[in-house]
């Protein structure tokens, strides 16, 4: 197949290589979000998972599987499950974070109720599980329900951690690797166990997959202090006014003197935010250079997972998830 070399981003070049497998795994989560009891949840599934998502993690298992020469129909299966996987956190964290945004549309939760997305995000998990179990494979479902405990793991750790100035880079990393980077990773291993590949080419993966999902969510973590809220899909400040301790303002308190440490203490520990102060934490956070801070150790996890790609077979795909990691750090200038 030829690839339109004119797309720009990587991840759309790979959705055209992936077009029939995407438009099978499409069908697939239509027909199992499907519930002929409660018609709320295709209603709550359906607002989260047809909201224009870029749909990066089943790409991934589709990718990796095509990567390592697989033929069969399982990895369609499995990228779905990813899918069922990621949107049920994010009907999850929507509640805990009492968000109001998601993907630039209102949140499921605010459109509904906390329980229905609780509830809905329950039944994907189920239904994820299901799916799972239909590859016939116990290390799938291994890899799959282990990425699951521990992306709650880290939300649970995110939880009490976020809004503690005594957490420094060391426990963040330790949080997104759990909330994000596992998925990554799983939804990029499963794809080369499915196709039968080599350990160290499903260990190279792993590892891809791991480092893209951390200088993924360290970018999405700036990008709330910097970005354009139409792109994200999220209001600029949100992570501020939800009192997350993230990487741009780990690095600010780090760097902080007494008056400074006592604003950021006052604003995320304690919850008392006035107007001016996203103004002011904008402010302390350009006085130390924290931004440029932070996107260079996402490029450094960008550089990580091109660096793993070097164990798997040369060709167009590896070449797009080359570019992947580039872009994802590209984001953000």
């Amino acid at each position: 197949m030829s690839l339109d070399k004119t797309a720009q981003k990587p991840h759309d070049r790979l959705a055209a290589v992936l077009t029939v497998e995407m438009e099978q795994v499409n069908a697939l989560i239509r027909a199992r979000m499907a519930s002929e009891h409660a018609p709320r949840i295709p209603e709550v599934t359906a607002h989260l998972v047809e909201a224009g998502g870029k749909r990066i993690r089943p790409m991934l298992t589709l990718a990796a599987a095509r990567m390592c020469g697989y033929s069969g129909d399982n990895h369609v299966k499995l990228a779905a499950t990813v899918e069922f996987i990621h949107t049920a956190t994010l009907l999850h964290d929507d509640v805990v974070d009492e968000s109001a945004r998601r993907r630039g549309r209102p949140t499921a939760n605010l459109l509904w109720d906390n329980k229905s997305s609780v509830l809905v995000g329950d039944y994907l998990l189920a239904r994820s599980f299901l799916l799972m179990v239909e590859t016939g494979s116990l290390r799938v479902l291994e890899i799959l329900s282990n990425a699951s405990a521990v992306i709650a793991e880290g939300e649970v750790l995110q939880m009490t951690a976020s809004r503690d100035l005594r957490t420094n880079e060391a426990i963040y990393l330790q949080v997104i690797r759990g909330k994000t980077a596992a998925l990554f990773a799983a939804a990029c291993e499963v794809g080369g166990v499915v196709a039968g590949a080599s350990q160290d080419r499903i260990d190279a993966l792993r590892d891809y997959g791991d480092a893209l999902g951390i200088s993924f969510q360290i970018v999405d973590d700036l990008l709330d202090y910097g970005g354009d809220a139409l792109a994200t899909g999220k209001d600029v400040g949100d992570d501020f006014r939800e009192r997350k301790l993230t990487l741009p303002v780990i690095k600010a308190v780090a760097r902080a003197d007494e008056a400074e440490r006592a604003f950021w203490s006052r604003v995320i520990e304690r919850g008392d935010q006035r107007e001016g102060d996203l103004e002011h934490a904008l402010a302390l956070i350009a006085r130390h250079g924290t931004m440029e801070a932070t996107r260079q150790e996402a490029l450094i996890w960008a550089e990580r997972a091109k660096a793993a790609l070097a164990a798997l077979p040369e060709g167009d795909i590896r070449d797009m998830l080359t570019d992947l990691a580039d872009f994802v750090v590209a984001r953000v200038r």
